[in-house]
């Protein structure tokens, strides 16, 4: 199998066709894009020719949300088969997906849905993974979830989970930085904590993306992984201090609702190239490849 990842250490934003036009016209500073797996399984039509003038532009990361890879039943074979039928006909740089679920007896929900983290689902998941990694002939990225309640069975701290399911499977890993401020939050831990027990030697692409601010029932603060607006402040500080452990990666912003206008879109990319160019700076003999 090839590398887990071989995108470029550059930001990179999610394609959106309202800015096909924009982007086409000119190039852009940014290192690649990526794109929604389920949005790209028709046949053809403009959503395939906008990615394959795209795809000849700039690396291609696509981003799973349908396989439940967390799920206690099996994989469904169908939409594997689209998945792998996708990525032999773009050959992205990188292909991801979510520690989660989404699906239930051929019944597809519109969320990831967390599992407990238990001998049993750990090895459910790995089992799941070498399944992908094999339909697909790559390792894959796993990503951190966003959580909005501790489950009580679980008995395995959540870095300690996605350090062994990627030592078991050899696939690489996504950190969610706005995931790790979403949940630690939500759930009263530290996101410095976390991000320093995270199994980083593992990470081959880092999102960003903003969060939507709210209060629980106690009303207590309760942040929404919503992708629909800036990064927060305090998300680019977790960003850097990931870079100061890391070095440079490819970094994402998402943003997927009330999508903004190109310039703003890439504004955010921008900050995050940087970041990444201090990070490079830090560190000898790094290069953007």
């Amino acid at each position: 199998m090839s590398n887990a990842s071989t995108l470029p250490a550059r930001a990179a934003v999610g394609f959106k066709p309202a800015h096909f036009r924009d982007i086409i016209a000119t190039a852009q500073p940014v290192g690649f894009f990526e794109v929604h797996a389920e949005n790209y399984m028709g046949a053809g039509g403009e959503p395939h020719a906008q990615l394959g003038a795209l795809r000849e532009r700039y690396a291609l990361s696509l981003h799973g949300v349908g396989l439940s890879i967390g799920s206690m039943h099996p994989l469904d074979r169908e939409h594997l088969e689209r998945v792998k039928l996708l990525c032999d006909r773009y050959e992205p740089a990188s292909f991801s997906e979510h520690l989660a679920w989404s699906s239930h007896e051929g019944v597809y929900f519109n969320d990831l849905l967390p599992l407990p983290y238990t001998p049993q689902t750990l090895a459910r998941v790995a089992e799941h993974i070498d399944a992908v990694q094999a339909a697909l002939r790559r390792p894959i990225l796993l990503e951190n979830p966003s959580s909005y309640l501790n489950l009580v069975e679980s008995t395995i701290p959540e870095t300690e989970f996605l350090a062994e399911v990627s030592r078991r499977t050899g696939c690489g890993l996504l950190l969610d930085v706005n995931n790790v401020f979403v949940s630690c939050t939500n759930l009263g831990g530290c996101p410095l904590n976390y991000l320093d027990a995270f199994p980083l030697d593992r990470v081959k692409e880092i999102h960003l993306g903003g969060h939507h601010q709210d209060t629980d029932d106690a009303g207590a603060p309760l942040l929404i992984d919503a992708h629909g607006s800036p990064v927060a402040d305090r998300v680019w500080a977790l960003y850097e201090h990931v870079l100061a452990r890391t070095g440079p990666a490819p970094t994402l912003i998402e943003w997927d609702n009330d999508i903004p206008d190109w310039p703003m879109l890439r504004a955010q990319a921008e900050a995050a190239e940087c970041l990444l160019t201090d990070a490079r700076a830090r560190v000898p003999h790094a290069s953007a490849a």
